[in-house]
């Protein structure tokens, strides 16, 4: 059973790997026996992330990539490639939000947003899918949102980014399927990273939030990466083209939105 999820040795890349749920990808995958490469725009935070997997025992280098740089994403598939072979696994992680309502949204915020969370997964997408092709194998998970799913507002264009990344990866499956590759989605709930950090900082915040999922808690990278472990390991073997939402149950909610007198009763309190 150590080997359960069949990573063991498989070379791993995982995007935005500097921060908190793409750190959290990168530890399981060491934790599962596989090599690691940890890119990122911040390559000092990435290489920062693979030393401490490194002296876990673990074989993982840091490597800077701005995956919206069509030169620089072929460069670390290069590098990938020199250190540990083909890619086996790619999980595109690497993503940015920048808040503001449509009406007044600047188009460089629209074009940044959409670069880097969508464009930037279909180009690590065709870099590390040529290494997977030339050998008829592969797994790609691409990390979306629960925001793909239900429109998150005053957001810019972040829901649309998610949303597109859905079709991104089921087009994906669908061309490269018979290569061997495999391509699915994971769509976070609420979770607590380096980028929601401020709004927890708000006092009752969280409790809010508790109370509006189901399991009472705010996930944590970890449950996240759990999640993209197993969509790219073998155990998924014939899941392609999968769309899987990791928030708690908070997408079953929406009708306990709706005031309904006589039908409310008391909850448990959030977990601590």
């Amino acid at each position: 059973m150590a080997d359960w999820l069949r990573l063991q040795g498989l070379a791993c890349v995982v995007t935005g790997g500097a921060g908190g749920i793409g750190r959290a990808i990168g530890a399981g995958f060491a934790v599962a026996g596989a090599r690691v490469a940890l890119l990122d725009r911040d390559g000092a935070g990435a290489e920062e992330a693979a030393a401490a997997l490194r002296a876990s025992g673990a074989e993982a280098f840091g490597l800077a990539c701005d995956t919206i740089d069509p030169a620089a994403v072929e460069s670390a598939a290069a590098e990938v490639a020199r250190r540990f072979g083909a890619a086996d696994v790619l999980v595109n992680n690497a993503g940015i939000l920048r808040a503001g309502p449509l009406e007044s949204l600047s188009l460089a915020d629209w074009n940044q947003v959409l670069a880097v969370n969508l464009t930037g997964y279909l180009l690590c997408a065709q870099a590390f899918g040529r290494q997977m092709r030339e050998r008829r194998r592969g797994s790609m998970v691409h990390i979306a949102s629960i925001a793909a799913l239900e429109p998150q507002t005053n957001s810019g264009a972040y829901s649309a980014s998610k949303s597109a990344v859905a079709m991104l990866s089921r087009q994906i499956a669908a061309e490269w399927g018979p290569w061997g590759i495999r391509s699915n989605i994971v769509c976070p709930g609420l979770v607590r990273t380096p980028m929601s950090r401020a709004f927890y900082a708000v006092p009752g915040v969280e409790e809010r939030r508790k109370a509006m999922v189901p399991s009472r808690r705010i996930a944590e990278p970890e449950d996240i990466a759990n999640a993209v472990l197993f969509l790219a390991s073998e155990r998924a073997a014939y899941v392609n083209g999968a769309e899987l939402l990791v928030d708690g149950g908070l997408d079953c909610m929406l009708m306990d939105l709706i005031p309904r007198p006589g039908f409310e009763r008391a909850q448990p309190p959030a977990q601590a």
